[in-house]
């Protein structure tokens, strides 16, 4: 299995994730959401999750699959390590954000 490494700017989005969650639906459920959401990228390597091609027009070589309310962008770094771009909700402009977000 491939290593995952979560990029600085999605950490900061799974942590703004992780604390809306927990005010609005306690630590528990927060907690539970966010080792779903890793559970997820660690499936990432084994194929058995689908992700699809990030669209060109986001200029982004990479993919990305929806993890419940959230897209997850990744894309496989040059050692071959998979990287976790960005994680965004549904009701964001992702075009927009992920720009913000990619790292070189």
């Amino acid at each position: 299995m491939r290593q995952v490494l979560v990029q600085e700017a999605a950490a900061v989005r799974i942590e703004e994730i992780y604390k809306y969650s927990a005010a609005e639906w306690g630590e528990a459920q927060a907690e539970s959401y966010i080792n779903g959401l890793f559970e997820a990228f660690d499936t990432i390597s084994t194929g058995t999750l689908v992700s699809r091609p990030v669209p060109a027009e986001f200029g982004v070589d990479g993919y990305f699959f929806r993890y419940r309310k959230h897209y997850v962008y990744w894309k496989k770094l040059d050692d071959g390590t998979i990287g976790i771009v960005s994680v965004l909700h549904e009701r964001m402009h992702q075009l927009g954000r992920l720009l913000e977000d990619r790292e070189p």
